[in-house]
């Protein structure tokens, strides 16, 4: 006959549990951190010992090295257009820019019209046909009616954001529980309180979810708007350094940008954390992409 287990057994179970599950998430992170890390160095050292072997042309394809003590030259001395923070604080200005500017219209025509089938059924041709404009030729529409300062980039980039948050909005709200809404209306729910209290906290996750995307898609606005012209920004500095057959240059814009992104993604990644407290860690949440 078994002896029955006291409480302070099955609490101290539970804290050894959590303690375990505790050390495997912390070893997983290190496991990761660890492979991220090797292949970082297996492919700079690759590519760094291609250019220094002539495999690989270091004129045309630039090398780790030469790239590094390009960002050092820009850090410590400056660009050719001026300070690098300027550089940056003009791109990132433009980017949250549109990306602000898309987000708030995605969402709030993606909830208008998912909410309102007529509305979406009117619409839906006009939203399509818009969406397959490339994105390339209204970059080149705002240059010229907007100008070159930050009204056109603000416009580029917000097109582009657009598009991604208004489906995701749209597709968010078509997805909420028609049984909860017919609940919230039998409670006497108006169309405000509904759409504030049900209709946005249920498609917010897919909200979200389209930020994740939107801010690279944001940048890439900014600085597809620099390339058609500017004064400034990270875009211009690697039309600048392309013009001057500066590949290693072209190479260190590109790691700003991608360092704004990760920046930014981190961030965004944090506000969801915040805002969804209530959602269960997916499968593979270690993932973001």
């Amino acid at each position: 006959m078994t002896a029955p287990v006291s409480a302070a057994q099955e609490a101290a179970k539970v804290l050894n549990l959590g303690a375990r599950r505790s050390r495997a998430r912390r070893r997983h992170r290190l496991n990761i951190l660890v492979l991220r890390v090797l292949v970082a160095v297996v492919g700079l050292g690759s590519w760094e010992l291609g250019t220094r072997t002539g495999f690989i042309d270091p004129f045309f394809f630039g090398q780790p090295s030469g790239i590094a003590h390009q960002l050092w030259v820009w850090v410590t001395d400056e660009t050719s257009l001026g300070p690098l923070w300027l550089q940056v604080l003009v791109t990132f200005e433009e980017t949250v820019g549109g990306f602000a500017v898309g987000s708030i219209l995605g969402v709030i025509f993606g909830i208008l019209l998912g909410g309102n089938k007529l509305l979406a059924e009117v619409f839906s041709i006009y939203i399509k046909a818009a969406n397959a404009i490339p994105r390339v030729v209204l970059g080149a529409l705002f240059a010229i009616s907007l100008g070159l300062d930050i009204r056109a980039k603000i416009a580029t980039a917000s097109v582009l954001v657009f598009f991604v948050v208004f489906f995701n909005a749209f597709q968010g709200v078509r997805e909420v529980d028609r049984n909860l809404i017919a609940n919230a209306r039998i409670l006497g729910a108006d169309d405000r309180r509904l759409t504030t209290e049900v209709i946005i906290p249920s498609a917010l996750s897919w909200i979200l979810a389209s930020l994740h995307i939107s801010f690279g898609l944001a940048l890439v606005g900014a600085v597809v708007g620099e390339l058609f012209g500017a004064t400034a920004g990270v875009g211009e500095l690697i039309y600048y350094s392309e013009a001057n057959f500066n590949t290693n240059g072209v190479f260190a814009g590109m790691v700003l940008l991608a360092a704004m992104a990760l920046l930014a993604e981190a961030l965004i990644t944090s506000l969801e954390n915040r805002l969804v407290r209530w959602r269960p860690p997916a499968l593979g949440s270690e993932i973001q992409i």
